[in-house]
């Protein structure tokens, strides 16, 4: 089997495309043996796009209010134990100041959903933009209307991060409430790429009721959709959800879906999470040696930080930005690769 698993990953390398059975197949057969093959791949193609650069983005993680109520999520609208806050506009441009100085040249703001309106979105972007001009702004704020997005666009926002959970529709059924959609998650995917920001999509690695099949659905929706960056990493229960007792993904499979995805596309913006980082140790350091490129620091206030509890355990450690930048660049040096301070834009 493993002659059949290497044809397969030498077809990726060659094609950047498989079949869902294809992909079912890799997954399946998942091994030391096959994950290591596929690393080195990975990180082979990896440095003939982008050499041995890691990109830093500056997370801002601007509320943990949120409109949905999303059956793994620490942050739902229902969890009467999250301690909710929300930043001001004045607090967030204050963590840009501090992390412009620091050399970041991507703002991430990152929040629950519908807490800012598009309007009040659109105010703090062009804020960004004006004071910041060499730098990217992307947003991770969920779904909008078209317009909204557009409005957004306008106001000078580069990039918008969406994950689309799961690719299967029975599966995200599976993993929200009644009112969300999967259809309209698609639709604002579609839109976020019409209106020309670069976007990323992306999934949770060993959720619950998830099958390899779904992971191989994952897979081709990526390669089809062709996003230009796709965050991924391993499901981590939260114990004030109704998954608080289910079991974690695990890093094995999330570093090995990480240099599948970037033999898929060989010029994707790649990010190792903060999840895979809390799952294992040195996750951020393996995603990044089988294929990753990018790790987000946070410059959220310190006081807010740990209540942005999406899962248990999130590193939230008590390191001002700029000892957790060195502390980043250290660590990566020690593996090989560098730490940049540039916009880290998808190379096209």
């Amino acid at each position: 089997m493993i002659e059949k698993i290497t044809e397969l990953i030498e077809k990726l390398e060659r094609t950047h495309s498989l079949s869902v059975e294809e992909y079912e197949l890799l997954l399946e057969h998942r091994s030391d043996e096959t994950a290591a093959i596929l690393a080195e791949k990975a990180d082979a193609v990896r440095r003939e796009v982008y050499g041995n650069t890691v990109f830093i983005r500056g997370l801002i993680e601007v509320s943990n209010i949120c409109r949905n109520d999303c059956l793994y999520c620490g942050i739902r609208r229902s969890n009467k134990s999250c301690d909710r806050y929300r930043l001001t506009k004045e607090q967030i441009l204050e963590c840009a100041e501090e992390g412009y100085a620091l050399g970041f040249r991507t703002f991430v703001l990152q929040g629950g959903e519908g807490i800012f309106s598009a309007e009040h979105t659109a105010d703090i972007v062009r804020e960004l933009k004006k004071r910041y001009p060499d730098c990217a702004v992307t947003l991770s704020l969920g779904e909008y209307s078209r317009d909204e997005y557009a409005m957004m666009r306008e106001a000078g926002a580069d990039r918008y991060l969406l994950r689309h959970e799961t690719a299967d529709k029975a599966h995200y059924d599976r993993l929200h409430p009644a009112e969300m959609s999967f259809d309209n998650r698609m639709r604002c995917l579609r839109d976020l790429h019409t209106l020309g920001f670069q976007v990323g999509c992306g999934f949770m690695v060993g959720s619950p009721f998830q099958t390899l099949r779904n992971l191989a659905l994952d897979l081709r929706f990526v390669e089809e959709f062709s996003p230009e960056m796709c965050g991924i990493g391993p499901f981590i229960p939260q114990k004030d959800t109704p998954f608080g007792n289910y079991p974690a993904g695990t890093a094995d499979m999330t570093i090995y879906l990480l240099s599948i995805i970037r033999l898929i596309k060989p010029n994707i913006l790649l990010p190792a999470t903060t999840a895979l980082g809390t799952i294992t140790k040195d996750g951020r350091e393996r995603g990044i040696k089988a294929g990753a490129n990018v790790v987000m620091p946070n410059l959220s206030p310190l006081s807010e930080r740990k209540k942005y509890a999406l899962y248990d355990n999130k590193i939230a450690t008590g390191d001002e930005s700029a000892q957790a930048v060195e502390h980043l660049r250290q660590s990566m040096a020690k593996i090989g690769y560098e730490v940049v301070t540039a916009r880290g834009d998808f190379v096209r």
